[in-house]
């Protein structure tokens, strides 16, 4: 009998959270000082890249003002993010129709 080879494992984001494996069986103000903490750590992460950050707000301001395109691209909740994002830049800040745009990944074949 062959031996069937073992799955890879799914990559880290999306794997349970060491820190989350718990959450069924803690109180409420464990998970929201939990989530709280995953927060912090989540901003500060942020903090070494906030100069390309700047740098890409300016270049895509840059961009936009002589008649250029933002397109988002995105899969699962940060694709549809996008979506919501290129949705609400008519009504908020004047950009035309299809000035900013989302691609979001899946779907059905054409």
């Amino acid at each position: 009998m062959a031996l069937r080879p073992k799955p890879p494992s799914p990559p880290p984001t999306e794997q349970l959270h060491p820190r989350a494996e718990d959450l069924d069986t803690v109180s409420a103000a464990e998970i929201v000082r939990r989530l709280h903490a995953e927060d912090r750590a989540a901003v500060e992460a942020v903090a070494p890249a906030l100069g390309a950050i700047a740098r890409a707000a300016e270049l895509s301001a840059r961009a936009l003002a002589s008649g250029g395109r933002l397109i988002y691209a995105g899969a699962g909740t940060s694709g549809r993010l996008g979506v919501l994002d290129a949705a609400e830049c008519p009504p908020t800040f004047g950009t035309r129709p299809g000035q900013v745009m989302a691609i979001l990944a899946g779907g059905g074949a054409p």
